[in-house]
This record gives structure tokens, C-alpha cells and sequence, in this order.
């Protein structure tokens, strides 16, 4: 396992390492500059560029990123008054993490719940009523939710704040838009897995034993049927991360999000590169836990290259 671990450790920061190239290449091949202003001068342009190395050929300013990333250091932003790209995503990540984790933790709960009633209850209203639920969650897009959300129980009814941030009750309505969709992909891959599993021979033989019911289904059905839903959640979790940019702007929350946005309209290249990295080290952590995942609930599966220890 230790090998496993430290194989994939490698290959993440291979792959850290072309996403940064890439995201460094891009940025040069993006039209304008972040400092276009009818109000500067070009000698004030050039004064801007030459204090953030902007006049240095791009294979020096490529070394010096690629140089300061390796120590933690992703430039200072052009547009947050010079500040340290590191300190602006160490403070603006909590409440994105905040309302994303929220958003996992109760998307996957509620849309398991869904997927194993539906499949124990197949073909009757609670099994419609179920799928009508994930087929709408998938279908409709998460600010479409959020939209509903501020206008019914935010405006309409005044239970719940409509924007900004602050404690719980600021977290729940962001969190549910970005939960809508986790729940209704959970839900149709676990009924899914759940009918293929209780049809299969092992699961035959555990009734005819004499095992309870919530015994067959809980320790026997359920286990198998949860790593094809583990596979899932690593894009899942990618997905609230991206989905969570148009969220924060919705409810005007201060988080990565929001400013990753504000960093996109205004050309700020060391604020755009250092937070895709961060979704990128996100992404790429997320696979290797899923990755290990897959041995913890089903011992059969072999993460040293095949050999069984």
C-alpha cells in the first residue's frame, strides 16, 4: 500500500507539473493585458510590467513561476493592491470548503438513502417518486436552484437570508443548490447498483441462510454495491468545486469562487494560474483517496499492481 501511495504521489506531481506548463502557456495566449487603462500612460505601462517581470522573455518568467511554485510561492496578484497569491486563497478557501464539504456530506447521505429505497421498493410510487427527484436534480442546473431558493424562501417567505456570509443559516440554501445534484446522481447509481447486486446468486444464498434482512442488505448488498458510487465521487466533488464559482457569485458569498471570477474579467494571470492549481491539487488528492477507497470496502481489489498481500 505504502509503494501504491507513493507511485501515485509521484505521478500527481508529474501531472501538477503539466497542468502548471499548460495553465503558464495559456495565459500568454490570452488577448489584452491587466494593465490596459486609458488613465495609464505607456512609460506607466511599462513601469507595471517591468516590477511584476512582465518584460522578461517567457521562458525566464516560466523558470521564475515554475521556480516560486516549487517553494509555495504562486507571485503576487495585480489587482488585490500586490498582495500574495497564497495569503489572498488561504483567506478566501473557508467558505468555499465550508459550503462545498456541506454539500458532499449531505448530497451523498440523503441520495444514498434515496438509491437503496428506491431499489428495495422497486416499481412502486416511493421508487417513482424517488427517480422523479434525480432525474429533476440532474436536469436542472444548480444556480437555476439557487435562483428559486432566494426568490421562495429567502424573498416569499423570509426563513433564511437571501445572500452574503455569516454563520450557519448563511450556508444552507448555497449548500442545497450545490447538493441538488450530488443527491440525484447518487440516487440513480445506487438504485441502479443496488437491483444488479440483490439479483446476484451471493445474495440468494445469504436469505437462504437464515440472515436478517437489514443483514443482507446492510453488510452484503450495500458494501458491493457502494464502490461503483465511490468511482463517482471523485468528479463529483470536482464538480461542486467548479459549480461552487457560479454559487458564490449568486449569494455573494467571499469565497475562492467569487474571486477566482473577479481574477478571470480582470486579467490577473498569478491569481488565475495559483487557484487552478489549488482545483488541480484538489482534483488530483480526491482520486488517490477514492483510489485507496476502493480497497477499504472491498478487500478483493489489489492497489499493488495486482499482487495479493
Amino acid at each position: 500500500m505504502a509503494r501504491y501511495i507513493a507511485g501515485r504521489i509521484g505521478y500527481l506531481i508529474i501531472t501538477l507539473f503539466i497542468i502548471a506548463s499548460f495553465t503558464f502557456l495559456l495565459m500568454q495566449l490570452l488577448p489584452g493585458s491587466p494593465f490596459n487603462s486609458e488613465k495609464l500612460t505607456a512609460d506607466q505601462i511599462q513601469i507595471l510590467k517591468h516590477e511584476y517581470n512582465l518584460d522578461d522573455p517567457i521562458p525566464i518568467q516560466f523558470i521564475h513561476y515554475i521556480g516560486g511554485m516549487l517553494h509555495g510561492d504562486f507571485g503576487v496578484s495585480f489587482t488585490y493592491d500586490g498582495r500574495p497569491v497564497s495569503d489572498l486563497i488561504v483567506h478566501r478557501i473557508g467558505p468555499s470548503a465550508t459550503i462545498g464539504f456541506e454539500a458532499v456530506v449531505f448530497g451523498t447521505i440523503v441520495g444514498l438513502l434515496l438509491g437503496i429505497i428506491a431499489a428495495l421498493k422497486r416499481n412502486t410510487y416511493i421508487d417513482y417518486l424517488a427517480m422523479f427527484i434525480a432525474v429533476l436534480g440532474i436536469s436542472i442546473p444548480s444556480f437555476v436552484f439557487a435562483g428559486l431558493l432566494q426568490y421562495y424562501i429567502g424573498v416569499k417567505l423570509e426563513w433564511l437570508p437571501i445572500a452574503f456570509w455569516g454563520g450557519f443559516k448563511f450556508h444552507i440554501m448555497p449548500a442545497f443548490s450545490l447538493a441538488v445534484g450530488v443527491i440525484a446522481s447518487i440516487a440513480r447509481f445506487m438504485r441502479t447498483e443496488m437491483l444488479d447486486v440483490l439479483g446476484q446468486d451471493y445474495i440468494v444464498t445469504a436469505t437462504a441462510k437464515g440472515l436478517s434482512k437489514a443483514s443482507v442488505i446492510f453488510k452484503h448488498s450495500v458494501r458491493n454495491a457502494m464502490i461503483p458510487i465511490v468511482t463517482i465521487l471523485g468528479p463529483m466533488v470536482v464538480g461542486i468545486m467548479t459549480g461552487s464559482l457560479v454559487i458564490e457569485q449568486i449569494f455573494a458569498i467571499p469565497g475562492i469562487g467569487d474571486q477566482f471570477v473577479n481574477s478571470i474579467t480582470k486579467r490577473d494571470y498569478p491569481m488565475i494560474m495559483g487557484t487552478t492549481l489549488l482545483f488541480s491539487i484538489l482534483f488530483l488528492v480526491v482520486i488517490l483517496i477514492v483510489d485507496i477507497l476502493y480497497g477499504v470496502i472491498d478487500p478483493r481489489i489489489r492497489l499493488g499492481g495486482g499482487r495479493k498481500s
